[in-house]
């Protein structure tokens, strides 16, 4: 019987089907957080139980966290430090590994897995946190959880599992200068709606997605949540099995268990008669850098497009909370603060990126620009490739790795009415401060904001800088 590769996945990972819908799904990986854990551990506490298999969990400290560039890390805070504190209890006692707050190797837990070597294709990995998705680039099957299921997880290290249905997103076609996955994942989700792949896994596909580095399909793995999808895959390929071995040391010193695992990765995808639920197809080459306009990931728009007129109450909320009309363009709308990182763009290539656009530029009076690693790997490779000396010369704070100002958990908070050009996944009302206004875009088009001091079409700032060089 032909298979789409979510349902292989699925089918591999299933101790027993429990009904029509739902099954007892076994879990290679869990990684936890601060601030989805604390209850779990309670739960296993008072039933007197324990951590069944403490090397398949890893957790690691980084909503909280403040990203101060101090040397040594303090939580002020006096809550935070108690959900830090007791992290690292609860971690100490039952055994689990954790990147605690001034680890080296700290970071978001999106960020820190992949680049340790920990997941690798055919896993299923599961974490308190909805952008879990983030590892369908690598072929692993990801998604979030509640904190009744972490409990689950934790005493059994499987979890009730209810299968979603199969979507395919078909893009094709070749990005254009200027644009990125990020770009694409707003387009796709404008076009689909922030509901559009409710109760979906969606796998990409396509010579446009086959062309994307991993650190790319990471992007739009990660915010394939923000269309409501369940998962997100991501067949593995060439690209995909040398970013494991880059990251696998035992991979990569033993060439027999390498053969092996390589043979085993490369058949992990649909089948060709396969079917799917639901199919959408995409022309990439058309793409222009995105923006968002209001206040859901879905309500975005190219930058040479105009906001749109509402087309219901949500709409008109959204327009309302972020000071916009119909009509006007979303180039040239003047930002006070921009952030670049997170889970979606906190990666090497994110800050490359970023160094590239604000070559021979400055930070625009007015405006305060944060760049804050995905981890402390990434700090320490932006720092010997000389990115965060460029980024300092240029007028950008340059931070301790954390989530930060993407969900202003921590001391990284916006004032209200502050606009901000932002690289993260989400643009709620209040979601980096109360009242604050989030744009999310690609990091190129946040270092264009950041040196215009408005949302700027980037391509116009390269095609200078290609004149001038």
């Amino acid at each position: 019987m032909s298979k789409t590769l979510y349902r292989k996945l699925v089918d591999s990972h299933t101790v027993v089907q429990l009904d029509e819908d739902n099954v007892l799904l076994y879990a290679d990986l869990h990684l936890m957080n601060e601030y989805t854990s604390p209850q779990a551990f309670a739960g296993l506490d008072e039933r007197g139980l324990k951590t069944l298999y403490p090397g398949q969990n890893v957790a690691t400290v980084s909503h909280i966290i403040p990203t101060h560039p101090d040397r040594f890390r303090i939580i002020k805070n006096a809550d935070s430090a108690l959900q830090a504190s007791n992290l690292k209890r609860n971690c100490d006692r039952h055994g689990i590994p954790l990147f605690d707050t001034n680890d080296h190797w700290q970071g978001i837990e999106h960020v820190i897995a992949p680049e340790h070597g920990m997941i690798r294709p055919g896993m299923v990995v599961i974490c308190g946190d909805s952008h879990t998705t983030t590892y369908g680039a690598l072929g692993a099957l990801g998604f979030g959880i509640g904190t009744t299921e972490v409990e689950h997880l934790l005493a059994t290290q499987t979890l009730v599992y209810r299968l979603a249905k199969d979507m395919r997103i078909r893009i094709d076609g070749k990005l254009p200068a200027g644009t990125t996955a990020k770009d694409l994942v707003l387009m796709v989700i404008a076009r689909i709606g922030a509901q559009g792949a409710r109760g979906y896994v969606v796998e990409f596909c396509g010579s446009a997605i086959a062309s994307l580095s991993t650190e790319a399909r990471f992007t739009l793995c990660n915010m394939a949540v923000e269309a409501g999808a369940r998962g997100a895959l991501i067949a593995p390929d060439d690209t995909t099995l040398q970013y494991v071995l880059a990251h696998c040391p035992d991979l990569a010193n033993d060439e027999r268990l390498r053969d092996s695992a390589f043979s085993q990765w490369r058949g992990l995808k649909s089948d060709p008669e396969a079917s799917f639920d639901a199919e959408h197809r995409f022309d990439a080459s058309s793409l222009v850098p995105t923006v968002t306009w209001g206040t859901s990931p879905d309500q975005a728009v190219a930058i040479t497009d105009l906001v749109p007129a509402a087309r219901d109450a949500s709409d008109a909320r959204a327009l309302q909370y972020t000071k916009m009309t119909s009509g006007m363009p979303i180039e040239g709308i003047e930002i006070q603060h921009v952030f670049i990182g997170s889970c979606t763009n906190g990666r090497i290539e994110d800050l490359r990126a970023v160094v590239d656009v604000i070559a021979g530029r400055t930070v625009a009076p007015g405006v305060r620009a944060m760049v804050v690693p995905g981890s402390g790997a990434v700090r320490d490779q932006a720092e010997q490739e000389g990115l965060a000396a460029k980024l300092v010369a240029a007028g950008f704070e340059w931070r301790k790795p954390g989530c930060s100002m993407c969900l202003a958990m921590n001391d990284d908070v916006l004032a209200p009415g502050v606009r901000c050009a932002s690289t993260t996944n989400r643009n709620f009302e209040g979601r980096q401060g109360r009242g604050a206004i989030t744009h999310l875009m690609s990091p190129a088009m946040a270092a264009a904001a950041a040196v215009t001091g408005k949302i700027t079409d980037v391509r116009k700032l390269l095609e200078n800088s290609a004149h001038h060089g």
